[in-house]
């Protein structure tokens, strides 16, 4: 069993940056690929972004390419979502999640990922 961990949400004003973290416990991360979704008020989870389990090749949604940037430390069993120039509409919870499956080049079908982090608030507001 893996249990995630989503830290370092919070509120940010337009334009700026935000790190989250996703760290692991119970298993080693390097076993998955890890996925990041997020989920605003009203609306369906989405994919935002896929790394697979060697961090040798990363996915994102359109709607945050050329914005965002995943990345992992797999000493440290630790995931990474870099989130520049921040826009109102990135607000939302973001969650993490494991995948024994290798990242879709087609989406994020959320049917491939096991196990889920509680999330963490990111909201964009000036």
């Amino acid at each position: 069993q893996v249990h995630l961990v989503e830290s370092g949400g919070g509120l940010q004003q337009p334009g700026s940056s935000l790190r989250l973290s996703c760290a692991a416990s119970g298993s080693r991360l390097d076993d998955y690929a890890i996925g990041w979704f997020r989920q605003a008020p009203g609306k369906e989870r989405e994919g935002v972004s896929c790394i697979t389990d060697r961090g040798d090749y990363t996915f994102y949604a359109d709607s945050v390419k050329g914005r965002f940037t995943v990345s992992r430390d797999n000493a440290r069993n630790t995931v990474y979502l870099q989130m520049n120039s921040l826009k109102p509409e990135d607000t939302a919870v973001y969650s993490c999640a494991t995948s024994s499956y290798a990242c879709s080049a087609y989406g994020f079908p959320q049917i491939d990922y096991d196990y889920w982090g509680q999330g963490t608030q990111v909201t964009v507001s000036a």
